[in-house]
Parts: structure tokens; C-alpha cells; sequence
């Protein structure tokens, strides 16, 4: 058994109704004057009142931001962090989906000034987290509350990150109560988006990967494999939107110490070249992606199968598990509403080429597939989701 690390959240509530004790949970870590950093959907849909309310009714002082779009730029991120400058706040709440959170996690980095932005990018650079940090997700994705790792956009649909375990937040609050209002879109988009985190952070190729990060992964698919479907068509279904929620938590632990690969890569130019969902992004190639690493990662793939899918249990050898799995998983994308072909977004036949070239360039991702992966391979792959 090799050395590993593991780094997580180190206190996670799941509460159904939680963020009615916000300030009761969090108010003592954060302070006397709080800024909440959430979407403007959010607030128009009233869902951050509940979060408000709770806050200053444990007496603190609250500001929001309210403004983080959906693949969050620099100037967002700088305005936030302006924004509890000015605010001199004593502990900040990431609150939505995972842009919201990843912009709360570098404000609480940024704050006081201490280090800038530009210092931060890449794998460990944060000196330290200035303010205390509280994730509320609201929907059931990303996991980025257990996750040490915040993307931001620039000029050019240029992606950039910060990894760092300065960024785990000191809290984390999963109120599934806060997803019930997520459309059936979003709420299979980001579910497929934790199945992928899950299968990839089983299969990868990494030296991190690790005992505990795979049966976490194992947990993630129990909860998400039998629970999408209710949560899609069943939106008030409190068990399923809860096994969701948790679930995506779960992939989120995981992939944060044995982290994604090829799906995400090849993910990166649809979604930031075409403005696709990061989750519907990563379902229309994630069948095609498992194809391609079988001869590699059959025998993992096989071991997944019941746990994704419990009729599947004592389903034959394991070339025949795998092969159904990919099959269900392509099938799954269907039953859930979601479009399987890249046509479908946008994408021309001719963009291909150059979106290859683009994902070869994510080659610290393309490291850790558990299959080598070339340009050409990857055209192939484009061709066939097409």
C-alpha cells in the first residue's frame, strides 16, 4: 500500500431545513459581519433569504454579493473580494451552485490584501485562508464544498485554477431542502456531473488514489445511480434530492484526492468554447471516454456496474459488465432529459479538429486517464459523440 494524503472539509453537516440554523452552525466561526456570495437567480428566486435571515438573527451584520455568473471571471471574483474589503468582513458564505463557492473560497484567500490573485494559480500557492469560510451548495454537483480546488475564466475562455487546501472551507451546510427548487435540467446535469467525478476518481491514474477515495467513490454512485431518475421526474422528492445532494458531496471527497481525467478535458472546449453546462458538457463525452479506456479500465468499470446499477448484480464477466455499464450510462443521459450528441449544443463537425487541439493542451488532466490519450484519439472520440 503506497503513501497517500487526504484532505477534506473537516466539518460537514447535512441537515434537511439546516439553513434555517445557519447562524446557530456558523455564526460564532464567522463573526461579527458576514458577506454572502451568491448567483443572481438566487436572490431574485429568494432562496439566500432563508441564509440572510439566519445569519442576522444569530446577530451578525450580512452584505451580499450577488453576481457570480456561471463560470465565474477575474473581475467577478476581484468585485467580491472589493466588496468585503469594503464591507471589513469577518467571515464569508459561499452560497449555490459550485461558481458561487469557488468565488467564495479566493475571496476568503484575497481578503486583507495579502496576496494576489496572480499568485495563487496552480497547486498550492495560497499562503493562507485570511477569513473564515462557510459552503452552502444548492445544488447537487460539483461537490466544490469538500473541495480544495476554485476555477475562474478569463478573457479568451481561458480557464485558470487554484488548488490548495487553504481553500476547504471550515464548514460545510448540505441542506437538501435548498435543491428542491432546481429544475429537472439542472438537476440532471449536475447529478451525471458527480456520476463523473465518481467514475473518473475510481478509475484514475494517479498516485493519490487511494482506499479511502475509492470507497468514497463507491458511496457516490450507490446514492446517485439510484436516486437521478426520482430527483429528475420526482422533484419534490425529499429522500432523492437528499441522496443526491449527499451523494455529490461524497464524489466530491473523492475526486479531490484521486482526481478526474479524460471526460473533463475533453469537457473543457465544449463548455467553454460553445457556453455549455460544465455537466451536460461532461455527459455528452463521458460514454465515448469509457469506451476508449476499457482495455484499461474494464476490470474497475465491472467492479462499478452494481453499484451504479443494482440489477446488474451477478450480471456476468467483467467485459460483459462494463460494457452494459457504458451502455446504461449513455441510456441514462436520455431517461433524464439530457441532449447526447455534440450537434445538439452547437457544435459544428468542423469545430472538431481544433477542439482536439484544445484538450490535448489539458494535459494534466489527460495524465491521470487511466488509458493513454493523444490528439488523435481524442478527434476520434469528438467524432463518434457527434
Amino acid at each position: 500500500m503506497h503513501a497517500f494524503t487526504l484532505h477534506t472539509t473537516p466539518h460537514i453537516v447535512f441537515e434537511p431545513g439546516g439553513i434555517r440554523r445557519l447562524g446557530e452552525i456558523a455564526g460564532d466561526k464567522l463573526g461579527g459581519r458576514v458577506l454572502l456570495v451568491t448567483d443572481p437567480g438566487l436572490r431574485r428566486a429568494g432562496l439566500a433569504d432563508a441564509a440572510v435571515e439566519a445569519l442576522r438573527g444569530s446577530g451578525c451584520e450580512v452584505e451580499v454579493y450577488g453576481e457570480v455568473e456561471e463560470d465565474p471571471s477575474r473581475a467577478t471574483v476581484e468585485a467580491a473580494a472589493a466588496m468585503a474589503a469594503e464591507f471589513d468582513a469577518t467571515g464569508i458564505v459561499g452560497f449555490g451552485g459550485g461558481s458561487s463557492m469557488d468565488v467564495a473560497k479566493l475571496v476568503s484567500a484575497l481578503a486583507g490584501g495579502a496576496q494576489a490573485l496572480d499568485e495563487m494559480w496552480g497547486l498550492e500557492q495560497v499562503r493562507r485562508r485570511v477569513l473564515p469560510l462557510v459552503l452552502v451548495p444548492t445544488t447537487a454537483g460539483t461537490g466544490s464544498e469538500v473541495t480544495k480546488s476554485a476555477i475562474v475564466t478569463l478573457p479568451g475562455d481561458q480557464k485558470l485554477g487554484v488548488v490548495s487546501s487553504a481553500l476547504l472551507p471550515d464548514i460545510a451546510l448540505l441542506d437538501p431542502d435548498l435543491t428542491l427548487s432546481l429544475p429537472p435540467f439542472s438537476t440532471a446535469a449536475t447529478g451525471i456531473d458527480a456520476m463523473t467525478h465518481a467514475i473518473e476518481s475510481y478509475t484514475v491514474r494517479h498516485p493519490n488514489a487511494n482506499p479511502i477515495s475509492r470507497a468514497a467513490a463507491v458511496e457516490a454512485l450507490k446514492l446517485l445511480g439510484r436516486n437521478i431518475e426520482s430527483a429528475v421526474h420526482e422533484p419534490a422528492n425529499r429522500e432523492a434530492r437528499g441522496a443526491m445532494l449527499l451523494g455529490a458531496m461524497v464524489a466530491g471527497t473523492a475526486f479531490a484526492n484521486a482526481p478526474v481525467a479524460a471526460v473533463h478535458a475533453l469537457a473543457h472546449p465544449i463548455g467553454g468554447g460553445f457556453h455549455v453546462a460544465h455537466g451536460l458538457s461532461n455527459a455528452l463525452v463521458l460514454p465515448h471516454v469509457m469506451r476508449f479506456n476499457a482495455p484499461a479500465a474494464g476490470a474497475r468499470y465491472a467492479e462499478l456496474a452494481p453499484h451504479v446499477f443494482p440489477d446488474l448484480a451477478g450480471g456476468g464477466d467483467a467485459e460483459a459488465l462494463c460494457a452494459t455499464l457504458i451502455e446504461r450510462i449513455a441510456e441514462l443521459r436520455s431517461k433524464v432529459g439530457l441532449v447526447t450528441r455534440l450537434r445538439d449544443v452547437g457544435v459544428g463537425e468542423d469545430d472538431l479538429p481544433a477542439m482536439a487541439a484544445k484538450a490535448t493542451v489539458m494535459q494534466n488532466l489527460l495524465d491521470n486517464n487511466p488509458r493513454d490519450m493523444g490528439e488523435a484519439d481524442i478527434l476520434d472520440i469528438y467524432r463518434a459523440a457527434w
